[in-house]
């Protein structure tokens, strides 16, 4: 009972300090307004706890401890451990206030558990310790002094100074339930020490030590301490302890025979608890003052003490806030359950939100990753398609190439032209070596290109000698090895420059193939001296003349495709040569040194 009274006492001491004016309405409309305003959960579960620590100064435990639980279950969620882990020890506290000493070694368990503090888990180990041992003194006084050797080592706070206070009172009661008086009385002096201006502890703690001695029949001394502890509550002046200490006087002096004394006090109480307003108070001493009127027999002053009480009953019950206060708490706790009740659907319906977001967020993500990778696989296949078109648009000129250079070594052998049969496969050979060496290659060095364009020449040359003689030019500051060109993009040019300009010539023509430098570009031009593009068309035959647009498709295509392939510029441009008879091709490149 004494550990109540101490723990009691130290949440009047902490309340009464930081907040003079609180009151248990206070503390239920505050959790109301919490609710209503959409304050977030830690401070709802402190709330709580102020409510919980307000009921336990009113003696209402079991309504504590519902109040305090439901703050310990906020707090888990919050995930806040320091504030989880007081929780626990006060709502073990009350349990044990109550003897539910199971539930309280559970939670005394759970707080040493929450947070990994070595105060916080000798205290709470050593209050499981004392509970799981009530039948072992000895073990109960190890596990206590354990707890108070902790705390004294520990900073010099309130809360250790009143854990320190409760650890001497829990030794007492261990002393006196072992019959040891001495022992007892010793460490509730020592905690009378620990903070003698604390006067609601102060009187607690005065209040057992005269009950040993009352106990042990020193009613003297019994009384003695008694009558210092009135002064103190009248000075402290609170109402209910100066009619509670009043009677508890009146029955020591009773039994030491001072029963004159003993009615001065108890009427002392009754006058209090009426004039106060305080209906249970008015009625226990106004019993009380029955019980000893009875007994002597005295039934006038028994019924004029019912007169009088009953007299004033009505303005006592209206003036007893007690009473209406009771009506309006049961009020405001329906509507904090049904505000609770209100929190935990929407709440249900914010996670059943939250989780369908998720997914929605999840499914979208998965959604938008397929996407992606769609369009990658499609810039990837639509980029493969394009090498493949290209090759497969250069793969289309070797065909003709290989059908005309048959036809030449043919005509050689026809003509008995053993030698120029022979050297002509020789370098026919040779230049398929090479076109097939690169035939996979977008871009090849100017360099490579160059000697393929000298091969094929050669080979056109070494047929059409007659018609003409051709020349390769290239500018000295171009690096033809580092430089990249098209590969097989000039040689359809040539070939048509050679078969349907430079051989209907009459007489000797001139193919010039020049590679010109500029700060950005190569510019390729290919001159001829033929009969022209106009004079052309009109000597072609409908097969021929198909077979050029063929061929001139190709190379716009071909060209189309590097240029968005690769995200370069490269032109054509075919004209009339105007200096001379024939035509002029422009083709103009970027410099590229990698692709």
């Amino acid at each position: 009972m004494m550990l109540f009274l101490i723990f009691q006492s130290q949440i009047y001491a902490q309340t009464n300090t930081a907040e003079s004016n609180s009151s248990l309405g206070k503390k239920y409309k505050s959790i109301e307004k919490g609710y209503k305003s959409g304050e977030n959960d830690e401070g709802i579960a402190t709330k709580y706890e102020e409510l919980a620590k307000e009921l336990v100064k009113n003696n209402e435990l079991a309504k504590a401890e519902e109040y305090q639980k439901k703050a310990v279950e906020i707090f888990t969620k919050t995930k806040s451990k320091k504030e989880l882990a007081n929780a626990l020890r006060l709502l073990a506290k009350i349990q044990e206030a109550q003897n539910k000493t199971k539930q309280a070694i559970t939670n005394y368990d759970n707080a040493s558990k929450t947070i990994d503090e070595d105060l916080n888990t000798t205290l709470n180990n050593s209050d499981v310790s004392r509970l799981q041992n009530s039948n072992n003194p000895v073990q109960q006084s190890n596990s206590i002094n354990s707890k108070i050797s902790k705390l004294k080592s520990a900073s010099n706070t309130q809360s250790n100074q009143n854990d320190i206070q409760e650890a001497y009172v829990q030794m007492a009661e261990v002393q006196a339930q072992n019959n040891n008086t001495q022992g007892a009385i010793e460490n509730y002096n020592k905690a009378l020490e620990i903070n003698p201006s604390d006067n609601l502890t102060a009187n607690g703690i005065k209040n057992e030590i005269a009950t040993i001695y009352a106990n042990n029949n020193d009613l003297e001394q019994a009384i003695q301490i008694k009558n210092t502890i009135i002064q103190n509550v009248d000075n402290f002046n609170d109402v209910n302890q100066q009619i509670k200490e009043r009677q508890s006087l009146a029955n020591l002096l009773i039994l030491n025979n001072e029963e004159n004394k003993a009615i001065i006090l108890i009427q002392e109480a009754y006058n209090i608890a009426i004039n106060k307003g305080k209906t249970i108070e008015a009625k226990n001493s106004l019993l009380q003052l029955i019980a000893y009127y009875k007994e002597k027999h005295d039934d006038k002053k028994t019924l004029q003490l019912y007169e009088v009480f009953l007299q004033k009953l009505e303005s006592l019950i209206k003036s007893d806030s007690t009473l209406i206060d009771v009506k309006l708490f049961e009020e405001t706790d329906n509507k904090i359950k049904q505000l609770e009740l209100e929190k935990s659907l929407k709440d249900e319906l914010i996670e059943k939100k939250n989780s369908f977001n998720f997914f929605l967020i999840v499914s979208l993500i998965i959604l938008l990753i397929l996407i992606i990778i769609i369009i990658v696989y499609s810039v990837i296949i639509k980029k493969k398609n394009k090498k493949i078109s290209l090759q497969s648009l250069r793969r289309e000129m070797n065909p003709h190439f290989i059908f005309n250079s048959l036809n030449s070594v043919n005509q050689f052998i026809a003509q008995n032209k053993e030698i120029e049969a022979n050297k002509f496969l020789t370098s026919y050979s040779s230049l398929m070596r090479n076109m097939m060496e690169n035939s996979s290659k977008d871009f090849i060095p100017i360099q490579k290109e160059i000697d393929q364009l000298k091969k094929y020449l050669d080979l056109e040359h070494l047929r059409f000698n007659d018609k003409f003689d051709f020349e390769i030019f290239i500018d000295e500051t171009i690096d033809t090895d580092s430089l990249l060109i098209p590969n097989m993009l000039i040689q359809p040019h040539l070939e048509n420059a050679i078969w349907h300009g430079l051989r209907y010539k009459e007489i000797k023509g001139f193919l010039k193939l020049s590679f010109f430098y500029t700060k950005k570009t190569i510019e390729i031009i290919i001159e001829d001296n033929g009969i022209g593009i106009k004079k052309s068309k009109e000597l072609k035959t409908e097969n021929q003349k198909l077979h050029k647009s063929i061929g001139l498709t190709n190379i716009n295509e071909r060209i189309a495709l590097l240029n968005d392939l690769y995200h370069v510029s490269i032109t054509c441009e075919i004209n009339d040569n105007k200096n001379l008879e024939g035509t002029i091709i422009k083709l103009i490149i970027p410099q590229l040194t990698k692709i």
